[in-house]
């Protein structure tokens, strides 16, 4: 498609199961309260669920990689034909660039629709499907802040589209999105748990068995899960997102090896 053509993205009687909202807000900020007040006046009775709002803050990127893991282990109940009924619209704000030349987009991938910033934060999302498309949101509200987006813009047009409500918007290509700087998978740690484990964005499946990562100087083997590793040196494994984790059997790796979001990680063997 190319981007002079104008659409009315909508739903056109199409369903969708739920809201998943993703941010790097942080856990218990105010702005997810009133993003999720905003969804709850516009889509009522459409359940909003908080995936995780301690992404990656100012990466692009590691929230991409996340947000692709979170939504490839997603199981929702099989759709029916009788009554339409699809996948879920994605709500994710990482957004630096708020206010700047970025642009705010619809991206249909799959089952399921992603409303946010142009930042290359759906780049690895659209490396996991086959067939996708995006749009650029020409709606405004009447109130727009310079920082808030999220509440004022992309909380709306979520909104919208699970009410089959037409969104004025601008067919763009997929080349004309920005897509991360870095490879896909990314090979850095993108999250550190409470337990000071360090997921990073390396699929586990690609991984040999006898696959061997180092970062900093250490070397983690591959275990089957924590007890697999009973003298606390450290390994990795594949978890529940199908990425490989470092890890240390009751303690965190994190503090131990030094270990935040962007710490590179290399396949060494």
């Amino acid at each position: 498609m190319q981007a002079s053509v104008r659409a009315a993205v909508a739903s056109c009687g199409i369903l969708y199961r739920m809201i998943l909202f993703l941010s790097d807000f942080g856990p218990g900020s105010p702005y997810v309260g009133q993003v999720r007040a905003v969804l709850a006046a516009r889509a009522p009775g459409v359940p909003a669920v908080d995936l995780m709002h301690d992404l990656p803050a100012f990466r692009p990127a590691a929230a991409g990689c996340l947000l692709a893991a979170l939504m490839q282990s997603l199981i929702l109940p099989a759709s029916r034909a009788e009554d339409s009924i699809l996948g879920a619209v994605v709500l994710a704000v990482v957004d630096p660039g708020v206010g700047g030349d970025r642009l705010p987009i619809i991206v249909e991938a799959g089952p399921h629709r992603y409303v946010g910033p142009d930042n290359g934060l759906f780049g690895a999302v659209l490396g996991r499907v086959a067939h996708a498309q995006a749009w650029r949101i020409d709606w405004r509200p009447d109130r727009l802040s310079a920082s808030f987006h999220g509440r004022d813009l992309f909380a709306p047009v979520a909104a919208m589209l699970t009410q089959g409500q037409p969104v004025p918007s601008t067919a763009v290509a997929l080349t004309e999105l920005r897509r991360p700087d870095g490879p896909d998978p990314l090979a850095e740690v993108v999250y550190v748990d409470r337990y000071g484990n360090a997921m990073t964005g390396l699929d586990a499946a690609a991984l040999l068995q006898t696959a061997v990562l180092e970062t900093g100087g250490h070397q983690f083997r591959r275990a089957g899960t924590f007890g697999d590793d009973p003298d606390g040196a450290g390994f990795w494994y594949a978890n529940s997102l199908g990425l490989a984790e470092l890890a240390v059997n009751r303690a965190s790796a994190a503090d131990r090896f030094g270990l935040t979001v962007g710490t590179p990680v290399a396949v060494v063997s």
